[in-house]
């Protein structure tokens, strides 16, 4: 039996937190990922965003399969835990702004035919 300890989602920034967190993030294809004791065992969850708060806390946005059913979800966890650890790094530097050409293979807008 394991004594690590499931991470639990972090509460969601608010008004009274101070100043919005800086956000990064990087791009689809090359984003870096965490692994996520969940059930267990560690859980492969790429980043989909870091999140920098006013009191010098860190929190990481995740895709995670939490339970092994393939039911991935999206949740947001404090960094450092002991029931998180990196998979790999990314190759890319992150950036702060909305980047059409960093977000995956999403649809670009054509001309309007009218």
């Amino acid at each position: 039996m394991s004594t690590i300890e499931e991470p639990q989602p972090a509460r969601p920034w608010r008004p009274e937190d101070g100043p919005q967190p800086e956000v990064w993030t990087w791009p689809a294809g090359d984003r870096p990922a965490l692994e996520v004791w969940s059930g267990g065992r560690w859980r492969y969850a790429p980043v989909r965003q870091r999140q920098n708060w006013a009191d010098g806390t860190v929190r990481y946005q995740v895709e995670v399969d939490l339970d092994g059913s393939r039911s991935v979800r999206t949740r947001t966890y404090q960094w450092p835990h002991e029931g998180l650890r990196v998979a790999h790094a990314s190759g890319s530097q992150p950036s702060r702004g909305v980047d059409e050409t960093r977000q995956g293979g999403l649809p670009r807008r054509g001309p309007v035919v009218r």
